[in-house]
Order: structure tokens, then C-alpha cells, then sequence
């Protein structure tokens, strides 16, 4: 069953949509995105994929065979469709698509602690607070598909952003792990969360829909209600709008009024139901992604591209849980099995289709594809470095070098970006940040990274990103 949700953990249904959107939830109020359309008018988007619990680099894309074996671990290398380039032996479909694939192998923070490291990946910026929590707080600064709700997208009748299945979140915590709302920008531009069924993905279209045409014109006659309700209403002074909410008054001007009308039109167009019905896929194409919540997501995140939607971020979901092994990529024990039994064959089969299929669609020129999780795992298996239950057969957290995947958008496929040292745990050369990591996926999008957004926290003007985008080979 699918939820809709804003702001909160809590479930809507249709009429809550409304209600939410005219509080805040769907905010697309603000910069006209110039450049979110290619060069032949087609709709540029971002698909970033979250793989929570930070996956390891040496056992999946930055093997060292040469290393002793507490190194380079029990997997082997194999060769890939793009020459020179080798992946984990377990990842054999996505092997075949490492042409389209740019490795970017020099990835590196200083943050090893799960929430805030997260932070830092989603949000392109140093955790601002002791890492005490994982959870998120109001001071967190804003996630990228934040900064994207903020920047919003002229005449469209779908939210800026979306994150489906759910928030990444630890198994037992009441909150999401931290850096995946508004934050210190705003509660407001938190970004429209599309949750699946966890037992077997499922999105549940009729939430997003109007029953009947019967329904359609209530909805109508209510809105025109309102409309006379607010034209007999005073006006409100621009200058407390805008001590309310810290910016300018034009920013402020008409935001109520325009999150209304993008609620209400995405239940009368229907556009975000019909891109999550994925009944209306062929079964051949369902069943090469597989029947996994991840593989879902990937399939949902493809169509919401179609749809036109500019940032999709898919968070990791493993539907398998086991004793004392971690449902994400946190393998602090057993870590070949775990991988080789349950997480690589689902990412590999989803990942692998996700990209023939954006390719075969004519979607991936336009189209920016990442993968990362929030850190690595140490060079050596049974190191300890911040989480006392590492045994001899896990990985601890390791930020100081792990890689992410880029495809699409312009990159040229089968190239690596950086490299790592002989046992895989520092960066060598061409050092890449979280905060040059979004730099790229907003230049990608149109958003400058010098863009201006308003900090409730400090009370000044803050710049959407410090990084620079990073200098990869183009197509």
C-alpha cells in the first residue's frame, strides 16, 4: 500500500494531500529552472540512488586481487563491457553494463558515523553537529532533492522531487536518518515521499488518483469555495510574510496559493498515479527488474523520468531480514555471504536493467544516474574502527575512500574517475567530495551551485552547494 507523505512519518490519503500541499508540502515556489530541459527540449532529470549502510569498494568496484587476502577478501574480478574496467565476479549483469558506467573511485569525507555521514552525502555538506545521532534534527542542512523542491519547475503539474520507497532509516527508530529534509532551509521543501509496500513494492496509483469524474467535480466546486472564501479574506502585510519566513517578500508571495493548486492538480491530472501504476508495465520488463522493492523503485523512478519529474531519489530497501545479518549494506559480520546471497544479486539484476532500460528508451542523454551509499568499508576485513560488534568476518565504516557510479547525463560511459591506493583505503589522485558530488547532479539539473537559499538557523544567505562539479570526460 502505497502512503503519501509530508514532513512527517504519518500517512495521508487524498484529502490530506490538499489539506498538506496548502501547508507546505508540495512547495514549488521558487527559481525558474532556465536550463532543466535539454538541448532538443527534452526534460533533463537526476536519479540518485542511496544504498544506506555504506556498501564496500573493495569487494564490489575497486577490487585489489594483488592485496593479501584480509585485503582484497574472498571475491574475484571480472572483466566488463567497458575494456580495462573490472567489477566483483557477483555483479555480472551490471558487468555487462559498465560501458554506460563511469566508476568515480576517489570519493572521500571524514565522517564515519552512519547519520551524519549520510548527512553529508545527501545533503553535499559537512555534518554542522557533533555526530551523537543518527537521526535527523532542524539543524541539519537541506538534502539536494530540497534544494531541487526549492528551485521548484515552472508549469508543472508534478513535485520537483520525490523519494520512494521510504526514508533511510534504521530497523526500531521512529525518525529517518539525518540530512533528508528541509532542515535548517525549511520544513516546507522536506521533498514528496512515494512509499511502497515493503512486503513486495507495490505503489498503491489509486492514492494519487481521483476516484471518478464525480469526484473531479467536488474537488472543483471546493476549490472555487475557497477561492471566493480567500478573495473576502484581508490581505496579509508583505513585510510579515516575509519576517516569517526569513527571505524575500517576492519568494513569499503567492506560495500558499500555488502549493494549493500544485496539490489539487496532481490529484485532477492524475500524472503521478498513472507513473507509479506499474501494472501497466509488459511482464517482461517487470520481471527484469525483478520482484524486489529496490527493483520496484527503479522501475517506478524510470517512469516518474518519463513523467517528467527532475530529481528521483530511490533509498536502498533489502526485502530479506535475517539474524544478525543487516538489512543494508552495514556488514559488520559476514559480509562475502551477505553480499553474495542477498544484496549484490538484487542490485546487480535491478541496476543492470535500470540502465538498458533508460538506454533503450533514448532517457540516459538526459538522464544522470548515481549510486553511492554514505561511506565504505575498511581495507582490512575485521579492522575496527567505530563500531565495537565488527567481527572477523565484517567491514567497518570506512569514509576516507569508496566509490560512487555515474551514467547518463552527457558522461562518457566506461571511463574510471580517481583511483585509490594498493589496499583501497585512501584516494591517490582526483579527490571527489559529497559536496562535488551534488554540485554535479544540480549542474546537471540546471540549479547553480551558487544559488542563494535562506538559513532559519543562522540567519544569513547560504550558497546551494561549496563544491565544483567534477571534471569528468563527456560524450
Amino acid at each position: 500500500m502505497l502512503s503519501v507523505l509530508f514532513r512527517t512519518n504519518t500517512a495521508v490519503g487524498r484529502r490530506e494531500l490538499i489539506r498538506l500541499g496548502a501547508i507546505g508540502g508540495l512547495s514549488l515556489a521558487g527559481r525558474g529552472l532556465s536550463a532543466v530541459t535539454g538541448e532538443r527540449g527534452q526534460q533533463r532529470s537526476v536519479v540518485f540512488i542511496f544504498l544506506f549502510g555504506g556498501p564496500s569498494q573493495l569487494d564490489m568496484w575497486d577490487m585489489k586481487p594483488a592485496a593479501s587476502v584480509e585485503i582484497r577478501g574472498q571475491f574475484q574480478p571480472i572483466s566488463t563491457s567497458a575494456p580495462g574496467v573490472q567489477i566483483c565476479e557477483h555483479l555480472p549483469q551490471l558487468a555487462g553494463q559498465m560501458h554506460r558506467v563511469c566508476l568515480v573511485r576517489s570519493m572521500n569525507h571524514r565522517m564515519p558515523v552512519h547519520g551524519p555521514a549520510c548527512s553529508e552525502l545527501y545533503s553535499g555538506r559537512p555534518y554542522p553537529l557533533p555526530p551523537v545521532t543518527d537521526q535527523a534534527r532542524r539543524e541539519d542542512w537541506p538534502s539536494l532533492a530540497s534544494l531541487m523542491t526549492r528551485a521548484g519547475l515552472p508549469s508543472s503539474r508534478l513535485p520537483p522531487a520525490i523519494v520512494l520507497p521510504w526514508h533511510s532509516q534504521f530497523m526500531g527508530q521512529s525518525e529517518r536518518i539525518a540530512g533528508q529534509t528541509g532542515g535548517r532551509m525549511g520544513e516546507q521543501f522536506s521533498p514528496f515521499l512515494l512509499r511502497a509496500g515493503l512486503d513486495g513494492g507495490k505503489f498503491d496509483a489509486a492514492e494519487l488518483q481521483l476516484p471518478d469524474a464525480a469526484a473531479g467535480h467536488r474537488l472543483q466546486r471546493r476549490t472555487a469555495l475557497l477561492q471566493r472564501l480567500q478573495e473576502t479574506r484581508p490581505a496579509v502585510p508583505a513585510a510579515a510574510v516575509s519576517a516569517r519566513i526569513g527571505g524575500s517578500t517576492a519568494a513569499a508571495h503567492g506560495r500558499w496559493q500555488q502549493q494549493y493548486d500544485t496539490a489539487v492538480s496532481l490529484l485532477s491530472a492524475g500524472q503521478l498515479g498513472a507513473a507509479v501504476d506499474l501494472d501497466r508495465e509488459r511482464p517482461e520488463v517487470l520481471a527484469r527488474y525483478g520482484g524486489t522493492v529496490f527493483g520496484r523503485s527503479l522501475l517506478a523512478a524510470r517512469r516518474l523520468v518519463e513523467a517528467g519529474v527532475p530529481l528521483i531519489t530511490v533509498n536502498w530497501y533489502d526485502d530479506s531480514f535475517h539474524d544478525k545479518v543487516s538489512p543494508h549494506w552495514d556488514q559488520h559480520n559476514h559480509i562475502f555471504a551477505s553480499l553474495q546471497d542477498r544484496m549484490l544479486p538484487i542490485f546487480d539484476r535491478a541496476m543492470a536493467a535500470f540502465l538498458v532500460d533508460l538506454g533503450e528508451r533514448g532517457l540516459l542523454s538526459t538522464t544522470m544516474v548515481a549510486a553511492a551509499g554514505e561511506f565504505g568499508r575498511t581495507p582490512r576485513i575485521g579492522q575496527f574502527t567505530q563500531n565495537a560488534m565488527t567481527e572477523k568476518s565484517g567491514r567497518d565504516h570506512w569514509p576516507h575512500a569508496f566509490t560512487a557510479l555515474l551514467a547518463g547525463g552527457g558522461i562518457r560511459g566506461g571511463q574510471v574517475f580517481g583511483s585509490t591506493d594498493h589496499q583501497g583505503g585512501q584516494v591517490r589522485d582526483n579527490p571527489v567530495s559529497p559536496a562535488d558530488l551534488t554540485a554535479t547532479l544540480l549542474g546537471h539539473l540546471g540549479v547553480s551551485a551558487e544559488d542563494l537559499w535562506w538559513d532559519l538557523l543562522q540567519g544569513q544567505w547560504q550558497k546551494n552547494s561549496a563544491g565544483r562539479r567534477i571534471a569528468l570526460e563527456l560524450e
